[in-house]
Order: C-alpha cells, then structure tokens, then sequence
C-alpha cells in the first residue's frame, strides 16, 4: 500500500513537466507566428473595364489596399479585394470603380467611411446592387451617335420637321438678342432672388407637402367631392339651354342698367348725396329714434286700446273732461244724449223739456245744482298734450 502510494506521487513531477512544456511552446507559437493583417472582400461587377490585378483600393482616397484576383462570372465579373485591417469598414459599404482620367488605370473605392456602428465582416461578399461602375466614353459616343441618328433624315427629319423647326426657331429668334440677354439677366435675378428666400421657399414646399398629406389623408371625402362637383357639373350640363338663356337675359337686363345709370347719372348722384345727408341726420338722432322706436309700439297700442268702435271715438283724458264739463254746463243736452242710448230720447226730452231749464236756474243761491264757472278754455286747449299724456303714462 505505502510503495503504491510512493509510486503515485512520482508520477505528478512528470505531468506537471509536461504541462508546463506546452504551455510554453503555446507562447512561442503566439508570439511568433505572423497573424493576418488584411480583411478580403468579395464583389461582384457588371463590369471591370481598365480594372487590373494590383489596382488600388481606396477609402476617402486614400490607398488601403489592392485588388487581389479578377474572375468573370456569366454577365458580371468577380473580384476580390483585401485592405488593411487597421481600417474599419461599416457594414452597409458599397464598392466603386472610380476612373481619375479618360485613360489610365481604375481603382476601388469603399464608400462610405466608418463613421460608427457595425463593422463590415471578413470575407463579406457585395452583390452588384451594392457595386457601382462608371459610364464608358464607348457608351458616351454610341448615345450621341444613337441621338443623331434618331434626329437625322432617317428619324425625326424624315419629312423635314427638323429642319423646319431650325429654319422657324433662327427666324423668330432672328434681331432678339437683346431681349434673350434680358431674359436670361432676369432668370439670373430670379435664381438669385430664390437663393436668397430659400428658406421661405422650402416652407412653402413644406407646407405644399403636408396639404398634399391631409388630401391623401381624407382621400375618400376628396373623392366624394369631385364625385359631387361632377354631378353638379351634369346638372349643368343638362341645363346649359336654360342657363345660357338666363346669362343672356342678365346680359341684356346688365345693359339696361348701364344705360340707365348713363342716363341718369346726375340725380343718382344727387340722390346718393341727398341719402348720405339723411343718413348723417339719422345717425346724428340715433338716441332720439331709438326712444322712439321704444316707445312707439306702447303708444300705438294705447291710442288703439282708447278707440271707441260703437261711437267711433277717442275716449282719452281729454274726451272724459269735456264730457264731465257739459254735463254740468249744459245738463239738458247730455241728459239727452244719454237717454238717446234707448231709443226713447224724442218722448223723454219733450216731456223733461219745460223742466230742464229749470235745472240751471236752481244753481244759483240755494240752487239745487252747483253753479260752474264757464270754462273760458277751447276744448282745443283743453285736450293740449293728450299723446304727450298718454306717451307720460307708458313712460
């Protein structure tokens, strides 16, 4: 048991020895093995005209690395590129092929610049929706030779419309000169003028854009008013007779009143005038014909409340006071008067009448009546002021 034990811990030197050798030959392996200073990224092409293995790779001009290999693949052409590591590349990176002159060599351009966020992969592969290729001088040339041919003889001017529209467009622009240089001075304020009111222009662009907004907004109430707008439109239609028959008679009917107002032109001007001075007048009396407008409607309604429609009287104050007085002064009369209510005035005055003088005499000393003094008044006096007393009682 003792010499199994013993046996056991001579074996732990030699693992720990072992252990200790990997390691270290671990270390030498990480500090002396090259590690790769380069990221690779793959793009794809529609074409590498005048690109070369060895052409540069640039971020913001500036070389970073070189094109590694160039394949064609079917319609678009492979390539592969490494730049320094030390350089970061956001992850939404697109490739270039920038040509500095007509002719020379091209170089790759990664735009845009790392500017934060995430960081493009090594061995990323661009599609060609991400890779961008400059216009050829070829296409260049095919495209004018492309416009020529469709303006020539065999085009547009087959029939010589070209050549009109030349020959129309020198004869009117013919002794114009000046009047382009104008223009053209005026289109320079103009654009000046816009540049200097930018902002406000961009408002107002703005502020067209969030109207067009609120119209798509309410698009189905937009609808049913043009749908509306297009039912009063066939309404219209459908009475364009009748219609054209009442804007010619307004036309006519608009032409008397021209002629009338030519005609007479001096009295509706002194009418005008004459209007304006009763307007002053009335607006100078404003607190007097507002009491009165007030007040009226009471009066009125007095007046018609004292009219005696049996006698086709004014049984007011006044009328009450001169009955009184001739009772008194001329009792024979007004007794008269009011037995004639029955009918019976003719039999009962001839009987009363021997005694009715005898009345008036009875007034004196010991007089059954009161003696009057006679009213030295008109009942013209006497009935002075009667609206004014009734305008008094409803005031």
């Amino acid at each position: 048991m003792a010499e199994s034990l013993s046996q056991r811990l001579a074996v732990v030197p030699r693992v720990l020895s072992v252990v200790v050798v990997v390691s270290v030959l671990v270390a030498l392996v990480i500090a002396f093995v090259p590690r790769s200073s380069t990221r690779e990224v793959t793009v794809d092409f529609p074409r590498t005209v005048s690109l070369y293995v060895g052409s540069d790779v640039r971020i913001l001009g500036v070389p970073v690395g070189t094109v590694d290999s160039i394949s064609p693949r079917g319609d678009t052409v492979r390539v592969t590129l490494s730049y320094d590591a030390q350089y970061k590349v956001p992850a939404d990176v697109s490739a270039a092929i920038v040509s500095p002159a007509i002719v020379g060599d091209r170089f790759v351009q990664l735009a845009p610049a790392y500017t934060g966020g995430q960081v493009l992969e090594d061995g990323a592969v661009l599609d060609v929706s991400r890779a961008q290729v400059p216009t050829e001088l070829d296409q260049v040339y095919q495209s004018l030779d492309d416009l020529s041919v469709a303006l020539g003889p065999d085009g547009a001017n087959a029939d010589g419309s070209l050549s009109d529209l030349v020959d129309s467009s020198a004869a009117n622009l013919s002794g114009q000169g000046q009047k382009i240089n104008d223009t053209i001075e005026d289109f320079s304020r103009l654009s000046t003028t816009l540049a200097n009111n930018k902002d406000d222009l961009f408002a107002s662009i703005e502020q067209i854009n969030a109207f067009v907004r609120m119209l798509k907004q309410n698009d189905d109430s937009v609808r049913a008013f043009n749908a509306s707008l297009a039912d009063a439109a066939g309404t219209l239609s459908g009475e364009r007779e009748d219609l054209a028959a009442t804007l010619e008679q307004l036309a006519l009917a608009l032409g008397d009143v021209e002629t009338f107002v030519k005609t007479n032109r001096t009295l509706l001007r002194r009418n005008v005038t004459e209007l304006s001075k009763i307007t002053a007048t009335v607006v100078k009396n404003r607190e007097s014909l507002d009491q009165t407008l007030r007040n009226a409607p009471v009066a009125l309604s007095n007046l018609a409340l004292t009219y005696n429609t049996k006698y086709g009287t004014l049984d007011n104050r006044a009328a009450l006071l001169d009955g009184l007085l001739d009772a008194i002064g001329k009792p024979d009369l007004s007794l008269c008067a009011i037995l004639g209510e029955t009918g019976e005035a003719d039999d009962v005055c001839s009987i009363l009448g021997p005694l009715l003088p005898e009345l008036g005499t009875l007034g004196g000393a010991g007089g059954l009546l009161p003696r009057v003094a006679p009213s030295s008044a008109s009942v013209g006096e006497r009935s002075q002021g009667s609206v004014e007393q009734i305008m008094g009682v409803t005031s």
